[in-house]
């Protein structure tokens, strides 16, 4: 709270001191096994903040094998060679600290805070995940159950939520690997075999496929002995992990599917275009429209489609950037007394709006301070820091780009947004899908 009171009263002039002041400075090097080392120290506070990126994600599994990278997500806590089955987080919790992972379509992350004095154990538990991880047919068996159970509770039993993550991926996508969901699909999951998980660890939990960050309260040369201790003798992986490039054929007209959900009892129409992967330059500006249309109450959509026309509900847009490509949404769910068609009629104006006249400066500016405010205030805490550190580096193989890309913001222009929302915001580079209800589920 603190932190974002102080932010809202920055000027831009505070802001350039501020950037000044909370430069991140950092330490860089690769061990001779490929592992990628980013240090930063920063002694305010007692803590570390720890994370291993691996740069596999869905995108790398093979048809027929479907979820293999989440699923490691799990797996990875079942214990290694001298971790005993449950005890990462019992490590984690009786020395005070936290942790957690994520996957999506590029990569899987493996992350704690702990006191500064138990870095050693952190970087311990680790090099155990990527040497020693418990690949075995028990543990196997109990993750499955619980990766489809996940499924369920997430996916099928939740509105909406298959056709965002499933059916409108494998619409945009025809030959690339976004087209299936992270998740993985439960015949996958079924027929999947010990054998195939062991070759899947070996290929991608190695080292040169990997990127160790270090941020906090530690003696830099300590922390580099550390390391080399637990992760120099870990041998590198024999895989080349630059991926062919799929490209997707242009869409030429629209896509529209309907898809009946179980789940809800709310017609919704779902816009998604697909647009260029997150380190082209018109990604930035995306992430400028996608804020105009619908951050806050004073957006586009919902002052002109919630609030003033009262056509929908709820209603926004969203932009999931991806290392190859990304998805712009834009989606609805109707009020009572309105058509799906009427409400898409609305956002398409909208949207059109948006390509003839562009946005006003004042709009520019407000969304370029909220960047600001977001940049500065991302690194503020280690984990922060730790997580755009590994992030610049993986996608841009520059780590000091936490310090710089904010400037990417500061130069797009009105005419900018224009051309890129005339560029990719048309119906035919779209799949329009209509969720709507089942029948027998819907009130009378």
């Amino acid at each position: 709270m603190f932190i974002t009171m102080i932010l809202n009263h920055l000027s831009p002039k505070n802001f350039n001191r501020s950037k000044e002041l909370y430069q991140i400075k950092f330490f860089e090097e690769k061990l001779s096994n490929g592992l990628h080392v980013v240090l930063h120290q920063d002694k305010t506070t007692p803590l570390v903040s720890i994370s291993v990126l691996y740069h596999v994600g869905s995108k790398n599994e093979t048809p027929g094998k479907s979820g293999f990278a989440h699923f490691f997500e799990h797996l990875m806590f079942e214990g290694s060679k001298n971790i005993k089955k449950g005890e990462y987080f019992k490590y984690i919790a009786y020395n005070g600290g936290k942790n957690n992972a994520y996957t999506n379509h590029d990569e899987t992350c493996y992350y704690e805070i702990l006191p500064s004095d138990r870095l050693p154990l952190a970087l311990w538990l680790e090099s155990e995940r990527m040497l020693h991880a418990k690949v075995d047919e028990e543990s196997i068996n109990i993750q499955r159950e619980v990766v489809k159970e996940e499924k369920k509770m997430r996916v099928e039993n939740q509105p909406y939520v298959k056709a965002i993550s499933e059916i409108i991926p494998s619409l945009l996508f025809k030959k690339h690997p976004y087209k299936y969901p992270i998740i993985g699909l439960y015949q996958d999951l079924d027929t999947a075999t010990e054998a195939d998980y062991k070759e899947f660890y070996k290929t991608y939990y190695v080292p040169n496929n990997a990127v160790l960050v270090v941020s906090g309260d530690f003696d830099m040369n300590e922390a580099r002995m550390l390391i080399k201790k637990y992760f120099s003798s870990i041998p590198k992986g024999t895989r080349n992990f630059k991926m062919n490039k799929i490209e997707e054929e242009p869409m030429k007209k629209e896509i529209f599917f309907t898809y009946v959900d179980k789940n809800t009892k709310v017609p919704g129409v779902f816009l998604s275009y697909r647009v260029p992967k997150l380190t082209d330059e018109d990604s930035y500006v995306l992430k400028i429209i996608d804020h105009v249309l619908s951050s806050g109450e004073s957006s586009r959509i919902m002052k002109n489609i919630v609030n003033t026309k009262q056509v929908a509900s709820y209603a926004g847009s969203s932009l999931d950037t991806m290392e190859d490509y990304g998805i712009f949404m834009i989606y609805g769910l109707i009020n009572p007394g309105i058509t799906i068609d009427q409400l898409t009629k609305i956002i398409d104006e909208e949207i059109d709006l948006l390509k003839e006249k562009g946005i006003t400066e004042y709009e520019l500016e407000k969304q370029k301070n909220c960047f600001e405010k977001k940049f500065i205030s991302d690194n503020y805490s280690m984990s922060g820091i730790t997580a755009n550190l590994s992030h610049y580096y993986l996608y841009y193989h520059n780590a000091d780009l936490i310090n710089t890309d904010i400037e990417r913001y500061r130069k797009i222009t009105t005419g900018d947004i224009k051309q890129v929302a005339n560029k990719y915001l048309n119906k035919n580079n779209r799949v329009r899908l209509y969720n709507v209800p089942d029948n027998e589920n819907t009130d009378k």
